[in-house]
């Protein structure tokens, strides 16, 4: 490090990592689907390509194309939340397209081949689309949206067939509200399948059914309550159903043994994670005897794998230097998975189990920034309130041009995630670097309710929400100030969706932060519940209680009730096509606090839903952002 390295205020210094570039870069890699073959298959949302997800195969020889041509993209909206949009089977690769929500089919072996509409119901959505070799055609999952009636009561979720030669749609089975994790066994007789009803989410209690596919398909119930969920159901090649199942509170491998549950490697870390995204992958089988997973726990991952012809199969390390993977496929002695969280990896890395040979395949941060400018996670757990305990990871300000005057401490950025049944992750986050390399210090905080740490701490955010989430951010931040690693003067809290929510409440409920920043934020609990979307239209009950029972709790829990306990300024970040979380919420809590007399700014987005994939968006929103929390530090 140069001797003369000029002096600056943290926060100000000049940063290697220009908005344009990361924005324009901003590239996020989900679903690897190996095939026997060794080709490998993947998503990639382009932000620098209007945020167009597109389908990515790369051949044995290496030889990468992209399958889908402009202007198709490569999205559900299942759940609006979305999942795997995408199936390659005989040479063909058959998706649901962004726009209409129709399956469409392209040719492999056909170089350029125009994609085929294959279906033509305008009401339905289709996810985790699987092939029925037997039949010659595809099962998916469902979702009927009435062209009429627009609430979210008037969805309906099933399983259905689908004809390869006409496209016809016919249901399957239905007579619950969700369904997911479809997997059928190799003799195409018995369908694997998860199922959930209202007021549950999925992570609380899962049920795992097993159908038999006749000309009459019934179906049993096979494990999954709401003391314990089940999930991912993944068939052997010989035949066996295996998944995961919560045992004590962690997920845990699972297999039916002649009519029997077995459960392997009770203690082996978490091998599942909340099912947000459908058609995820934290395990999957090499052989018939080898299954290579991914073991979680307190927020760091390993790499795991498992010889069922062992008398007694455990998990062994194969590796644990990757800090956070997303998911994974596996196939033919090799797997490959994305590091980061599921659907929003920025690595693809493909491993060779026999030689332990590593490959990064894709790295959308390559060349972004020098090691020396990049901060790594340091994971740190705090007290908290009701004398327990939180997690967090904590990244310092680097950049290896500059350092801060003698005796100083940087301003501090609390990032709180969304979920709020989710979880920070220690792997590559683009928003924490373009931070650390101007001299922010920020805390990522796994608040309790965070996923990664087990059931009970999941569960300890039940009927908290907006209070426990709350204290332990401030008490991130507190600890950290306590210590001399930030500016007590300087600190600022930033999160989206539920993490926005959470700013919010620790602005009208705390004077630790001197701004907030609110990226498509809940401001109104009651208007949530009315307008949400059906997926999460009973998660209320969990995260604060029945409604309209109490009613008191989500009106003293609503920040756009009492704007007046806010009196730092926010900035407010929003799309105007989000389903989940209207515009008209986060408009009418911007224009109240002007009302109030607080400064607020509101920016919106056409043409964005629930969290941004343009590049116009996301580079105008770090900018942004950015120019708001100089100006309020100008200020301190």
């Amino acid at each position: 490090m140069p001797q003369d390295m000029p002096i600056a205020a943290p926060g100000s210094w000049p940063s290697p990592l220009a908005s344009a570039v990361l924005a324009r870069g901003h590239v996020r890699y989900g679903f690897t689907t190996l095939t026997a073959d060794g080709t490998l298959f993947w998503s990639e949302l382009r932000s620098a390509d209007q945020g167009r997800t597109v389908v990515v195969e790369l051949a044995p020889d290496g030889a990468a194309r992209d399958v889908l041509p402009a202007p198709f993209s490569a999205r559900t909206r299942v759940h609006e939340y979305g999942g795997k949009s995408f199936l390659v089977a005989e040479q063909k690769l058959w998706f649901v397209n962004q726009s209409d929500q129709q399956i469409y089919e392209i040719a492999l072996s056909v170089p350029d081949a125009a994609p085929r509409q294959l279906t033509h119901t305008s009401e339905l959505r289709f996810a985790e689309l699987t092939y029925d070799t037997r039949k010659q055609r595809i099962l998916a999952i469902a979702e009927r949206h009435d062209p009429e009636d627009h609430s979210h009561a008037a969805v309906q979720n099933f399983i259905v067939e689908i004809s390869l030669e006409t496209g016809a749609v016919a249901r399957l089975t239905e007579g619950h509200d969700f369904f997911a994790g479809l997997a059928l066994s190799p003799d195409g007789l018995q369908l694997a399948y998860l199922a959930w009803d209202h007021p549950h989410m999925p992570w609380d209690a899962a049920e795992l059914h097993l159908a038999q596919l006749d000309s009459q398909t019934s179906s049993r119930h096979i494990a999954g309550d709401p003391e314990a969920s089940a999930l991912q159901p993944t068939w052997s090649p010989d035949g066996q159903l295996y998944f995961t199942l919560e045992v004590n509170g962690v997920w845990t491998l699972t297999r039916l043994r002649e009519g029997a549950l077995e459960t392997l490697a009770a203690d082996s870390g978490e091998i599942g994670e909340p099912l947000w995204q459908l058609g995820a992958r934290l395990w999957d089988f090499v052989d018939a005897n080898t299954i290579v997973g991914v073991s979680i726990r307190d927020g760091f991952t390993k790499l795991v794998r498992m010889d069922l012809s062992a008398a007694t199969p455990s998990w062994q390390l194969v590796s644990d230097e990757y800090p956070y993977i997303g998911q994974l496929s596996a196939a033919a002695g090799q797997v490959v998975f994305t590091l980061g969280w599921a659907g929003s990896g920025s690595e693809i890395v493909r491993l060779d189990l026999a030689t332990g040979k590593r490959t990064q395949l894709r790295c959308a941060h390559a060349g972004l920034l020098e090691d020396e400018d990049t901060s790594q996670a340091e994971a740190v757990t705090f007290a908290t309130s009701h004398g327990e305990h939180a997690h967090g990871f904590f990244y310092a300000p680097r950049n290896q041009l500059y350092s801060a005057p003698a005796g100083s401490a940087p301003p501090l950025v609390v990032l709180v995630h969304g979920g709020p049944t989710a979880g920070a992750a220690a792997s590559w986050n683009a928003s924490v670097q373009f931070f650390t390399t101007r001299g922010f210090a920020v805390l990522d905080v796994n608040y309790r309710g965070s996923s990664g740490f087990g059931r009970a701490y999941r569960d300890r955010l039940r009927g908290e929400w907006g209070v426990l989430d709350v204290d332990d951010c401030v008490a991130g931040a507190r600890f950290l100030a306590e210590q001399g690693r930030v500016d007590p003067q300087r600190m600022f809290i930033r999160g989206g969706s539920a993490g926005g929510y959470t700013v919010l409440q620790a602005l009208a409920n705390h004077r630790v932060f001197a701004a907030g920043s609110c990226h498509y934020g809940i401001s109104d609990l009651e208007a949530l519940t009315r307008d949400t979307h059906k997926f999460e239209s009973h998660y209320d009950r969990f995260l604060i209680g029945p409604y309209p029972e109490r009613r008191d709790l989500f009106i003293a829990r609503s920040p756009i009730h009492y704007v007046d306990k806010i009196q730092k300024p926010v900035i407010f970040f929003q799309g105007l096509d989000d389903r989940v979380v209207p515009a008209d919420q986060t408009e009418r809590m911007a224009r109240t606090l002007l009302e109030h007399g607080i400064q607020a700014e509101y920016h919106a987005y056409a043409g964005e839903a629930h969290g941004f994939r343009k590049a116009e968006t996301i580079e105008h929103v770090l900018e942004t952002e950015l120019a708001f929390f100089l100006l309020i530090m100008s200020r301190v």
